[in-house]
């Protein structure tokens, strides 16, 4: 007897389930794209097994404990303090286009379950669920997965990234689990580690090749990803926001969603996930106009000056920043009334009449006359104890009765559970918006949750994010929490830019910024040319590889340029003119990476048909001559005209050795045959410890 099936595919990859008469659809395939045909039913092909359950129960789309299945479950409630045993009956299972909904009851559990299985603009599977009390009593929810998926049987690795301030993304890679691995988030963000989710290798996977998939949970609270192993010999990948016990407690009629999970499945290797990973997050971010414009070079005021400031200093900061280049002039911290260190202030959204007696609008139309868009700092989710806010509305911070309320950065955090909360917050901020000529915020968030506030203050971040973005639809807003402590598909929904690190040495930077692009697109990372010797760090760089660092995202300036020598200041503004002749190429299209011989790294950027390339070097070359570098997404190409446009540090002292070949590439492109590229590499020149060569790539045919 053939199988009931529902399936989703895409180009690369297939999602395949048996619908069946009881009970939740069976998993039949995830993975590499397979075409099922008339499948016989799962059932025909699964003999006895011993230790067993007489009643087999292969993984399903919502599996369950106490039924016979032993791994992961989908989910655990209680009803009236005790553990209800779910038992589905029969599921609707509707299929349109490319989204199939699953919806699932237990009458006598007092339990529905929908979930939604839909394919992306790019490639990637969007997984949903929602659970919904058909019961009179409350139902707590202690768990529902956003996603639990088998893996394949040839999986052999798992990659995550760890962090902290200051050292953000630190790539982990790991065996499978003999039993289970888990990654977890309890501060009350998504953390230092980037955005909570997984890269899974298949046998062999490489950056450009080999079956891969990777989770990326749309959530920027407390969450859970786990990857256990199945005595059947193959792995269970679920993840879903971590909840408290009591923390969901639905009255009859009400219902909680899970967010939303993001699965790329690729055969193309880890650069094919990150593919699709990043047209799934840019279906998700809503630009003012409806299109990305080109993204304009920043200057942040805050290494420049910290709190140190006032109108006439910032306003003669301003003057420098247009005068090289800049397009965007972001006010930082210190502002506002009260605030001339971190113990005083958030929370009195109003300006510093000290520091600006004249209120904010003269500083932003001077901005703006100097021909530059006027961006502000704010840390709304945050108060200081001294603030008149505090001192009126000590209830309105997340605490628990009888407790020491514990400070970080001198701050508490604002219960935005609460409406009131929210309406204050919105209120303060629209008013300003409305007196001053703001076209950019950049919203921090510095300190871990503790208590958390759990779900409900997570979705108050992002119902306060709707309505100021509904009210000023033209406003951009820059995600920062500590640097990269919120970076995750779930803000994307609510911002345009991510802050990836207060860490803006470059040699930090470079491993941050590659982790950034395994799951979010290099447009929304900011990435800034910071002081030498970088304020994070204390290492010295030179301009050239600080500025070619910065290239590979949305570029900024992040010191004052009044301070630089006058060829130092020569040489961003060109470096700020480069990035204006690029950006077309750097934002908005596939992004590749991988690793050269002699430790170098390198990113390509665009399409295969004309694309940016860096090649990186950060540590001295090990090797007497460079090998030539293999670029593998150019497997299929035509002819490929590349040109060095330059080279980013090294260039003073002693220069580089350098060929007839360099030399002629510097002056115009050199054409290679893709598949040699591919294949047998591009030569590469001598590349010093701490620089970075940049070349611009086209097909032959576009050339001419």
């Amino acid at each position: 007897m053939s199988a009931q099936l529902a399936s989703l595919h895409s180009a690369e990859a297939s999602l395949v389930l048996e619908c069946r008469a009881d009970g939740a659809p069976l998993w039949r395939h995830l993975g590499a794209r397979a075409e099922p045909g008339e499948l016989p039913l799962l059932a025909d092909s699964r003999t006895a097994a011993s230790f067993s359950l007489d009643r087999d129960q292969p993984l399903s789309t919502a599996p369950a404990a106490g039924l016979g299945w032993f791994g992961p479950e989908a989910l655990s409630v209680r009803r009236g303090g005790k553990t209800c045993t779910v038992a589905f009956g029969p599921a609707e299972v509707m299929v349109h286009g490319d989204t199939i909904t699953v919806r699932l009851s237990d009458d006598a559990a007092g339990v529905l379950l929908e979930q939604r299985f839909a394919l992306a603009p790019g490639g990637a599977l969007l997984f949903d669920a929602r659970i919904e009390n058909i019961g009179s009593s409350a139902l707590a929810v202690d768990w529902l997965a956003s996603a639990l998926v088998p893996l394949p049987r040839s999986s052999n690795g798992l990659i995550s990234w760890r962090g902290r301030h200051n050292a953000e993304l630190q790539e982990c890679r790991e065996a499978m689990p003999a039993q289970r691995w888990e990654r977890g988030a309890r501060r009350g963000i998504s953390g230092h580690g980037g955005p909570p989710g997984v890269v899974v290798l298949g046998a062999g996977a490489t950056h450009h090749a080999g079956l891969v998939h990777a989770l990326q949970l749309a959530w920027s609270g407390d969450s859970r990803i786990a990857v256990e192993r199945d005595d059947e010999g193959f792995w269970v990948l679920s993840a879903g926001a971590a909840l408290a016990p009591g923390e969901v407690e639905l009255a009859g009629g009400n219902s909680y969603t899970a967010p939303q999970a993001v699965l790329a499945v690729s055969v193309q290797g880890r650069n094919g996930a990150s593919v699709q990973q990043h047209a799934a997050v840019r279906g998700l971010v809503t630009w003012p106009g409806g299109i990305m414009r080109p993204r304009p070079v920043h200057l942040n005021s805050w290494e420049a000056c910290y709190f140190d400031h006032d109108e006439a200093r910032i306003g003669e900061l301003a003057e420098a920043a247009a005068a090289i280049g800049v397009e965007r002039f972001v006010l930082d911290d210190g502002w506002f009334k009260g605030r001339s260190n971190d113990t005083a202030g958030l929370g009195d959204w109003t300006c510093d009449p000290v520091k600006y007696p004249n209120g904010l609008k003269p500083l932003a139309d001077k901005v703006r006359a100097l021909g530059m868009e006027f961006g502000l700092w704010v840390e709304p989710e945050m108060v200081n104890s001294d603030s008149d806010l505090y001192r009126m509305h000590p209830d309105w911070v997340l605490a628990e009765e009888g407790l020491e309320r514990r400070t970080g950065r001198h701050q508490l955090v604002l219960d935005l559970r609460r409406v009131e909360v929210r309406d204050y917050l919105f209120g303060a901020l629209d008013a300003l918006l409305r007196e001053v000529p703001i076209g950019y915020l950049k919203w921090d968030h510095n300190r871990d949750l503790a208590p958390t506030g759990g779900a409900a203050q997570v979705n108050g971040t992002y119902a306060l994010l709707e309505r100021l973005r509904f009210a000023h639809p033209q406003l951009e807003i820059e995600g920062c929490a500590g640097g990269g402590g919120r970076s995750d598909a779930g803000m994307a929904r609510h911002v345009h830019r991510f802050w990836t690190s207060d860490n803006i040495d470059a040699v930090s930077r470079v491993s941050m910024q590659r982790g950034f692009q395994n799951w979010l697109p290099p447009e929304m990372m900011g990435a800034h040319v910071g002081a030498s010797p970088a304020h994070a760090t204390g290492r010295t760089q030179s301009l050239g590889f600080r500025a070619g660092v910065a290239m590979a995202g949305h570029f900024g300036i992040e010191l004052d340029p009044r301070r630089l020598e006058e060829r130092d200041r020569a040489e961003l503004t060109g470096w700020i003119a480069f990035y204006k002749q690029w950006r077309h190429l750097l934002h908005g299209g596939a992004t590749w990476l991988g690793a050269g011989a002699d430790g170098l790294d390198w990113q390509a950027a665009g399409s295969a048909d004309e694309f940016i390339l860096f090649v990186t070097r950060v540590a001295p070359a090990l090797d007497r001559r460079p090998q030539p570098l293999a670029l593998p997404f150019l497997t299929n190409m035509p002819a490929i005209d590349l040109q060095l446009l330059r080279i980013g540090g090294g260039e003073r002292g002693y220069p580089a050795a350098s060929a007839p070949l360099y030399e002629a590439m510097r002056a115009a492109p050199h054409r290679f045959s893709g598949s040699w590229l591919a294949a047998a590499g591009l030569p590469l020149p001598p590349l010093k410890a701490e620089s970075v060569a940049i070349f611009h790539g086209r097909t032959g045919a576009v050339a001419k």
